[in-house]
């Protein structure tokens, strides 16, 4: 039997976010071409969450009891099949493109137990001192996927038209099929404690009557919360504060497609390598607070940086270098504490669940993450209507809130997160 490769399940993760990242751009401006309003291009874009939230706890609970291999093989062709409906849409107009458009999406969501089955991969076969290092690499994954997806997406569309970014995406995700189907092994080890089979609330139930673990699904919930409203009202901001035209101006684009690639790689880099490290200078409940306060700091100085547009890059660095500067500051703490946010919780929450429902708790969290990219898009342009500086300052409240709830209730119990009943994970 081969051996399970970390290897191979980060190619995985990296070359279905890829897909997903050549989508994503994509979807408001399709759907404001097909002829849809406000409320539908919402409802297109948060499809994928609804959806998500819906079926990671069952695709998670399933791969406890018949394995991770033959999960992440099944979603995997269910994403490819829903970047197929996702070209087919683009090939029509008017509420038949919409509608199959709004399909894809459901189904993809559906199909997107990939994270949560990779992190539950990772789980099987990483000793609990390291799952913390290899469940950063989930988020490097993560951080290049959405790097390379974009600039891939915007690629196609030029050489191959409309409908070429599905079919890229999909023929991406065939490619990652037959890699998994030829390489990955399975990583579930067979025991006597199977996963009981329960139903979806009483799942939620059962997993939040370990505190520790309700405790940081709630941290993860809240700190996704918080990096939803940022990333749906960055182009907002910048287009107020820097007086750029987002809408007309192509320059005015390619400066926020920078700054979201700028996070990626600030955000890829640190869980490729430093989270690990971090973890063993600090611990993951000590990360875990001082991410959320950095976080915090940064969302409430962000509203706040004022400048010009910049008609040219020299102009960029005569004219408004400074505040431009002020902006890539701010906007590294806030993908550094994000970005090592995410890996502690996570490897907390592995250690501190039994082998045997590794697939269903953390389905759970991915569920949790998911509602938080339903609830945070509404939440954060419905205020910046209001008031551009209110979604980003209840936010750091929010992440300072978290991240002081973190110190107080982990940090002080750090030994008992590590053992006791928790042997089973191990």
């Amino acid at each position: 039997m081969r051996k399970p490769s970390l290897l191979v399940i980060f190619l995985t993760v990296f070359i279905d976010l890829i897909g997903f990242g050549i989508v994503l751009p994509l979807l408001p401006i399709y759907s404001k071409d097909f002829g849809a309003n406000g409320f539908m291009i919402g409802a297109i874009m948060a499809a994928f969450s609804l959806t998500q939230f819906i079926f990671a706890p069952i695709w998670g609970r399933l791969s406890d009891r018949v394995g991770r291999r033959p999960v992440l093989l099944v979603s995997t062709a269910g994403a490819a099949v829903s970047y197929v409906l996702f070209a087919v849409a683009s090939g029509f107009t008017g509420r038949t493109a919409l509608f199959i458009l709004l399909g894809a999406r459901l189904f993809a969501g559906a199909c997107g137990a990939n994270i949560t089955v990779a992190q539950a991969y990772i789980a099987d076969i990483t000793p609990p001192a390291d799952r913390t290092r290899r469940m950063g690499l989930i988020g490097m994954a993560f951080g290049l996927g959405f790097i390379l997806g974009p600039a891939l997406g915007s690629l196609s569309f030029d050489l191959f038209g409309i409908t070429g970014p599905g079919w890229v995406a999909a023929s991406l995700c065939t490619v990652n099929l037959m890699l998994a189907f030829l390489v990955l092994s399975e990583s579930r080890k067979p025991s006597s404690e199977h996963a009981a089979p329960r139903p979806r609330m009483a799942q939620w139930a059962h997993t939040f009557s370990h505190p520790k673990v309700g405790l940081l699904i709630g941290i993860f919930f809240l700190a996704t919360f918080c990096f939803t409203c940022f990333e749906t009202t960055l182009g907002l901001l910048i287009s107020e504060n820097f007086h750029l035209d987002i809408k007309h101006d192509h320059h005015a684009k390619e400066i926020v497609g920078y700054l979201f690639a700028y996070c990626g790689i600030v955000g890829a880099g640190l869980q490729g390598g430093a989270s690990g490290r971090l973890v063993k200078r600090m611990g993951e409940p000590r990360l875990i607070a001082v991410s959320l306060m950095l976080v915090a700091l940064s969302l409430a100085a962000m509203p706040f940086i004022h400048g010009f547009a910049p008609l040219t890059w020299g102009i960029l660095v005569q004219r408004a270098g400074l505040p431009w500067l002020n902006l890539l500051l701010v906007l590294g703490v806030l993908a550094a504490g994000s970005s090592l946010t995410r890996p502690p919780v996570f490897g907390l929450i592995s250690i501190l669940t039994p082998a045997h429902e590794q697939g269903a708790t953390i389905g759970v969290a991915q569920s949790a993450g998911s509602l938080a990219r339903i609830i945070g898009p509404l939440f954060a342009a419905t205020l910046f209507d209001y008031k551009p500086a209110l979604p980003y300052l209840i936010c750091s409240g929010i992440a300072l809130a978290a991240g002081l709830l973190a110190w107080q209730s982990l940090c002080r119990s750090e030994q008992p997160l590590v053992s006791g009943d928790t042997q089973g994970a191990s």
